[in-house]
C-alpha cells in the first residue's frame, strides 16, 4: 500500500525525533589521542534528521531527549539552538554536581584521511538521554494534542539502555494511533551493545521494534548484525554493497515485516577520503536507485547517512516521488560529507544543483 503522510494542517511538527544529542569532541585534522585542542559539534543519529529537515529544508521538527542540567548540558541547547530544532520536549535532570548518577554524552570522533580509517571513541554511559522510562512522556497529547506528521527514532537510542527500546516501542504505538508514519534507522553500532548483550540482544529489541516501522533505514551489516536475516555473501566485514545484494535483502525482509519503504545507501570506502556514493529505495514493490557518484570525496563523513534520512524522508513529506526521494536523500548526504560536524551545512538550493548533475565552479 502506498505511504500516506499526514497533511500539515494541524500539526505543530512534520517531523519528531527521538534519541540522544551528545556533545561532538573533534580533533579536526589530527587525532584523539595526540590534539591539543577540539571544535565542538552536536550530534546524535536520530536528532540529525530533525535537524537536517529544519535547517535544509525548514520544516517543522522537534526532538525528544534528555540532558543533565549543568554547563555541557547548556551547551549542547545552545547548540541545537542554532540548528532550529524545537527543544520543547527536551527533559531536564538535576545535576548532582560530578556526574556519577547522571550526565550528557560525549563522542569524539576523527574524520581519518587517506588510508586511516574514520575513528571514533564514546563516552555514554549513565546519560540523561539513556534513563529515559516508559510513561515519562505523554505520546499521547504529543501526537495527538500537538500533533506531529512523521517520527523518527533508531537503533542507536534502542542501544543506550534496558529502558530506552520500550520508551521508542511506547513513542511509536502512540504514532501509529494517531496515523503517524514511523521511520526508523537501524544505525547498528557493536560498542553499544557491547555490554548490553551484544548482537542477540540487538537482534532481539530491534526485531520487537521492525514490527512498528514504515520506513525502515539500514545498510547490510544493519539487517544482517541487527535483525539476523542470513544474506548469502553479506557479512560485518563487508565493504562494498551492490544494488544486486540490497535487492536479495529485500526480497527477505520484505516477508517477515510489513514495511512501505526500505531504504540504503550504497557505499564503497576507496580511502577515508574517497568514497564511490549512491542509494537505493524500495517502495510499493519497485525499486529506484540514485544517480551514482563514483569517487566522490570526503571530507567528514559522519552524519552522512543520517542527512541521507533527512533528504529522502523530505521527499515523502513534500509528496514527492520516490525516485525524487532517494536523489534529495542521496545528494544531501554527499553535501554534509564536505563539510565538518555531524549535521548539515548544506542548503536546500545546493542540494537541487546537485541533483541536477551541477559541477563544483565556484558560484560569484
Amino acid at each position: 500500500m502506498p505511504l500516506i503522510v499526514k497533511p500539515k494542517e494541524g500539526c505543530r511538527w512534520d517531523l519528531l525525533a527521538l534519541g540522544e544529542v551528545m556533545l561532538r569532541l573533534d580533533p579536526g585534522d589530527r587525532r584523539i589521542a595526540t590534539t591539543r585542542r577540539f571544535d565542538v559539534w552536536e550530534g546524535g543519529g536520530e536528532y540529525n534528521v530533525a535537524r537536517g529537515l529544519k535547517r535544509c529544508f525548514g520544516l517543522d521538527t522537534a526532538v525528544v531527549s534528555a540532558f543533565a542540567d549543568n554547563a555541557v548540558g547548556r551547551l549542547i541547547q545552545d547548540l541545537i539552538y542554532q540548528g532550529g530544532v524545537d527543544q520543547s520536549l527536551v527533559k531536564w535532570v538535576p545535576d548532582d554536581g560530578v556526574g556519577r548518577s547522571v550526565r550528557n554524552g560525549l563522542n569524539f570522533t576523527e574524520r581519518g584521511f587517506g588510508v586511516r580509517a574514520a575513528a571514533g571513541c564514546s563516552d555514554r554511559g549513565h546519560t540523561a538521554a539513556s534513563q529515559l522510562k516508559p510513561g515519562e512522556i505523554d505520546w499521547d497529547a504529543v501526537f495527538g494534542k500537538s500533533g506531529a506528521r512523521w517520527f523518527h527514532t533508531g537503533g542507536i537510542f534502542c542501544a543506550l539502555s534496558p529502558t530506552t527500546p520500550d520508551v521508542a516501542l511506547e513513542a511509536m504505538a502512540a504514532a501509529r494511533r494517531h496515523g503517524v508514519v514511523v521511520s526508523y534507522d537501524l544505525n547498528y553500532r557493536a560498542s553499544l551493545w557491547k555490554a548490553n548483550g551484544g548482537k542477540a540482544k540487538a537482534q532481539e529489541v530491534n526485531r520487537r521494534v521492525a514490527s512498528l516501522v514504515d520506513v525502515m533505514v539500514g545498510n547490510e551489516e544493519d539487517f544482517s548484525a541487527a535483525l539476523g536475516f542470513d544474506i548469502p555473501g553479506v557479512d560485518e566485514n563487508l565493504t562494498d554493497f551492490e544494488t544486486a545484494a540490497f535487492k536479495k535483502m529485500i526480497a527477505q525482509v520484505v516477508k517477515e515485516f510489513p514495511f512501505q519503504v526500505v531504504a540504503t545507501t550504497l557505499r564503497k570506502a576507496r580511502t577515508a577520503s574517497t568514497n564511490d556514493w549512491g542509494a537505493i529505495c524500495y517502495c510499493d514493490g519497485q525499486f529506484y536507485e540514485a544517480t551514482h557518484r563514483p569517487g566522490l570525496e570526503i571530507y567528514d563523513r559522519v552524519g552522512g547517512g543520517d542527512s541521507f534520512d533527512s533528504g529522502l524522508i523530505y521527499g515523502f513529506l513534500s509528496g514527492q516521488s520516490p525516485q525524487w526521494a532517494v536523489e534529495c536523500g542521496a545528494a544531501h548526504g554527499a553535501l554534509a560529507m564536505t563539510t565538518p560536524g555531524d549535521t548539515t551545512m548544506a542548503t536546500f538550493a545546493e542540494v537541487k544543483q546537485v541533483m541536477k548533475g551541477a559541477g563544483a565552479r565556484i558560484a560569484r
